[in-house]
Order: C-alpha cells, then structure tokens, then sequence
C-alpha cells in the first residue's frame, strides 16, 4: 500500500459514472475544492481551465474528466519546481523550522532515519534552545535514527550551536547537519535575526555547501498554512516544505494553494507517528488519492 493510500479522497464522489459533465458538476467541484482548503480563488481558477480542457477535448462524461483534473493538478504541483535536496557537498545543510505544534522535531527525526537508512552519515543540531525540552525529545529522535546531536544549555545562541555542530560534521566526516531551529514567526525580526547569524556562521565555516531551509507545516491548518509558507519565505529563503499531520483528517487542498501561491515546492511528507509514515512528495500519487 502507497503512503497516500490512506487519504480519504475528497472529490472522488463527483465523478459518477455515467453522468455528464455540466454547471451542475462544475458547481459542486468548485465547491468541493473551497471545503478541501483549496481557497476560494483557486478553486474557481481550477474549475475554469478545467471547463477548458474538457471543452478542447470533447469530454462529455464526468469519469473522463477526472483523468482531465488529474492532470491538470499535478502540473499545478509540478510547477512549484525541484522536490530534490540539494545534498552535493560535504557536509550539507539543512534548517528546519516550523511553528509550534507543526511535528517539526518529529519530522527532523524521521528525516534523520531516512537519510541514514540511505547510508548517509547525519548529525543533528539541537538550534531550538528558546523552546523547554526541544533539545531532550531532538535528543531521543538522535538514538532511534543512530545518529549524532549536538546540543548546548537552554537559551545558549543557536548559532553558536550551529558552529559546534558545523566544526565537529567536518571533524567526523559527516554527511548531512540536520538543523532544529527556532519558529517564532508572530516576532519576525528576531527570527530573521537568528537566521541571518546563523547564515553568516555557514558562510564563514562552509563557505559554499549545499544548504536546504525547510519549512515544516501542519497540513491540518487549512488557508492559515499558506500564510506561514509566506512569513517564513519572506524571512528564511525557504527552499522547500515538509507536508505534517496529511492523513484522514487533512484535506489537502492547501497542498494545491501553496503550490500555486508560493512557487516553494512540497520536499517531504508524514501521515502518521511511525518512522515508515514519511516519505519524498509525489504529486501524482497526492492527486490519485484525492481526486
């Protein structure tokens, strides 16, 4: 069974075999669209290239425009661009942020046994210090993954965390740095401070490594989601996204909204708390599932 098996499709019940495809089908999409968390605007400049396809190629029925929304949708997730990791140098760096409450610490771990299972050597850097315990669950993450962290005390400078982590990767040998970071996006310019200093120590001590900023989001969060894509874009450079929580209760279409809003593409995505419930973003089996 793929990942995205699970996922309860949300728009299949419109193509009824046999019926036609009319204003009545192109209402209910449209509005079926709205309730995945597609937004308003999306949903109806969905539903209008769709009527176009269908019209150019003689589509009549409504099973044969599914194949046609197919895919229509997956070129909309397509053209946010790249879902590789640009991992090349050694090491590599990747920054993770993420409110609160996203699965940031849980996806940094999971993310650390995929890549280790690929036989890449990881090494985590606990650089959340604001948050109590962030560096204890990053920790436990770390032995379950069988890799190494870097930490320091509560509060210490998380780029100074970041230096440690950088010198003793070089030192090792390793890979990849995977990197917890911090997620205050209501305080903006602190954040950016803190990415900044932390950019200036990679640019000191890496000079030219390949560098991800992934953004971790709750898919449950609906529209609100698009507006963090936004916030952490306009502040960290954000490279890529890891998709949290896309399971039964997720509707997925803010998937469609970031896609289309933003330009940054879905990297990753987890549907579950087991490490096996991760997994690269594959658009066509997304809109398999949903559609």
């Amino acid at each position: 069974m793929g990942l995205f098996d699970r996922l309860k499709g949300k728009l299949g019940g419109l193509f009824v075999e046999g019926e036609k495809v009319n204003d009545e089908f192109y209402d209910e999409l449209e509005e079926a669209l709205i309730l995945s968390d597609a937004g308003a605007y999306l949903a109806c400049e969905i539903v209008e290239e769709l009527r176009k396809r269908c019209k150019k190629e003689s589509v009549k029925l409504r099973q044969d425009a599914r194949a046609v929304l197919r895919g229509q949708l997956t070129e909309l997730l397509e053209s946010a661009g790249s879902r590789d990791m640009d991992l090349k140098t050694r090491p590599s760096v990747v920054l993770v942020t993420g409110v609160n409450g996203a699965g940031k610490t849980t996806s940094i771990g999971k993310l650390a046994a995929r890549l280790t299972g690929e036989g890449r050597t990881v090494l985590l850097c606990a650089g959340d210090t604001f948050r109590a315990a962030a560096a204890d669950q990053l920790e436990i993450w770390a032995g379950r993954a069988g890799c190494g962290i870097i930490r320091q005390q509560e509060g210490a400078d998380p780029a100074s965390v970041l230096f440690d982590a950088v010198n003793a990767a070089k030192a090792r040998g390793v890979d990849i740095v995977l990197c917890d970071t911090a997620g205050r996006l209501q305080n903006k310019q602190n954040l950016m401070n803190e990415l900044n200093k932390i950019s200036r120590v990679l640019d000191r001590e890496l000079p030219g490594c390949s560098r991800e900023t992934l953004l971790t989001l709750d898919a449950t969060t609906g529209q609100n989601g698009l507006a963090q894509v936004k916030g952490f874009s306009e502040v960290a450079g954000l490279t890529g996204i890891i998709l949290t929580k896309l399971d039964g209760t997720a509707k997925g279409g803010v998937t469609l909204a970031v896609a289309r809003e933003t330009g940054v593409p879905v990297k990753w995505v987890g549907l579950g708390e087991q490490l096996s419930d991760f997994a690269p973003f594959d658009p066509v089996g997304f809109v398999e599932a949903i559609v």
